[in-house]
């Protein structure tokens, strides 16, 4: 009998649950993020498997792995086959370097990997339910657009999406605003930090048990299995030597979903954690003091505009350690280990965008401003005279948006429109509806209770 992963909180104050109960409930009872008990491992005949393997294949083979106690496995294919019905290039870019373009999906962002399996998820345990769930979710950019995408029209659940007023662009917040129906969007007048708090103090407050809340951030593990997958995917489809991956990260759900990954045998030799000017991470590796930043800083990468992020927890609680929601370290985690897989690099915009202009003058590569952090990040450590030994090592640098979210910046820099997006066509015409809302947590309270 296969043995079934239960989840349990970083808190370590609430009971362990099934993936069914982690993935409805979004945040555990005691305020954690929920983490399997293990990670099921991947043979090296199972990796090397994975060659032969299209990326529906990849994501079910990965994902019944964990999911094999709690879903047919006809079922999870065929939720597979559902949800990743586009493309994923990879993009040769030098010497064993290559650009994972996570950014031909519905909405135009990694995002939707998550977005769309999670959504399937939950449709499929619900079905029959008379329940009525509502989703809260907090987004700096690219998360709002995949969510409502995702969860438009299921006729169960509600979604309400918080963002930073003027801290995403304007397409990215027509994507959100322009879909109606069961989705419902509210821009705070505050920080993308302060749009997490108040979904997280949501989930914790007693009045709204009857609510039935459940989030599409990050902090869900619905979202980070996901994510694993391209990770797996992306080794299979290059050298598949080992490998050093860059991620650009702001609440580090991507860069949790590659731990993951490494954690069930992928052979990733190091995570480059490539960060705007919200360096809280970088800094704590670099000194082990970690110092929130409050406010976040706002940057042209806007979706790492994130001065605490909630992922860090997890990332902790692998190494041995202990946070709370406040970001206090309660128990270190193994800080040394953390920097033998971990190198932590901050970019600056002016540096951004002179990535993006010398990547496209030079090579014909064309970066929007998170892809060009985690490029500069990959170039920055190649260029240290690098540990590695060259001809035993791929490099993968992940791009996490489409560049024409970003066509004014991208005009700006290099005075071209970058080409189309098959969802991003005709969002001028349609009309937006949505809530301005100061940060205030009693207000928020008296439009959900109106709105769910």
């Amino acid at each position: 009998m296969e043995e079934r992963i239960k989840y349990y909180s970083t808190n370590l104050k609430a009971p362990e649950v099934s993936f069914r109960e982690a993935l409805m409930r979004g945040i555990a009872p005691d305020g954690g993020l929920y983490m399997p008990r293990f990670i099921p491992s991947l043979s090296p005949e199972e990796l090397s498997g994975y060659r032969g393997k299209d990326y529906p294949e990849t994501a079910f083979s990965f994902l019944y792995k964990f999911l094999k106690t709690e879903i047919e496995a006809e079922v999870l294919i065929s939720l597979c086959r559902d949800a990743y019905n586009f493309d994923i290039p990879i993009e040769a870019a030098g010497t064993r370097s290559y650009i994972l373009r996570l950014d031909q999906g519905p909405t135009a962002s990694f995002k939707d990997f998550a977005a769309r399996m999670m959504a399937r998820l939950m449709n499929h345990f619900t079905a029959g339910e008379k329940k009525h769930y509502t989703i809260l979710t907090a987004t700096s950019g690219d998360t709002g657009s995949a969510v409502a995408s995702a969860f438009h029209g299921l006729s169960n659940i509600n979604v309400i999406i918080l963002f930073p007023l003027g801290e995403v662009s304007d397409t990215q917040r027509k994507q959100m605003t322009t879909l109606h129906g069961n989705v419902k969007v509210i821009g705070i007048n505050g920080k993308f930090d302060d749009c997490q708090h108040i979904v997280k103090k949501a989930f914790l407050d007693k009045s709204l048990s009857d609510l039935n809340l459940t989030s599409a951030n990050s902090i869900n593990i619905g979202r980070l299995l996901p994510q694993s997958v391209y990770y797996i995917y992306a080794w299979s489809r290059t050298a598949s030597l080992p490998v050093i991956f860059s991620v650009p990260s702001g609440n580090y759900g991507n860069l949790m979903g590659g731990i993951i990954a490494r954690e069930a045998g992928l052979p990733v030799k190091k995570f480059i954690i490539a960060t705007n000017e919200n360096d809280e991470v970088p800094e704590y590796l670099r000194t082990g003091v970690y110092k929130i930043i409050a406010p976040s800083r706002n940057c042209i990468s806007s979706a790492m505009n994130v001065g605490h992020p909630s992922n860090l927890a997890r990332i902790v609680a692998l190494y041995g350690g202990m946070m709370d929601e406040q970001g206090n370290i309660l128990k270190p985690p193994d800080l040394e280990r953390m920097r033998r897989d971990f190198h932590g690099i901050s970019v600056s915009d002016n540096t951004t965008r002179e990535t993006i202009a010398s990547s496209y003058r030079d090579h014909g590569i064309l970066f929007e401003p998170h892809g060009a952090v985690a490029w500069k990040g990959l170039e920055h450590y190649r260029g240290m005279g690098s540990l590695e030994k060259e001809h035993e090592t791929v490099y993968i640098s992940l791009e996490t948006a489409h560049p024409a979210k970003f066509p004014g910046e991208i005009e700006r820099i290099l005075d071209y429109t970058p080409p189309g997006h098959p969802s991003l066509e005709n969002l001028e015409e349609l009309e937006e509806d949505y809530t301005q809302m100061e940060n205030d947590y009693g207000s928020f309270i008296r439009y959900i209770f109106k709105h769910s």
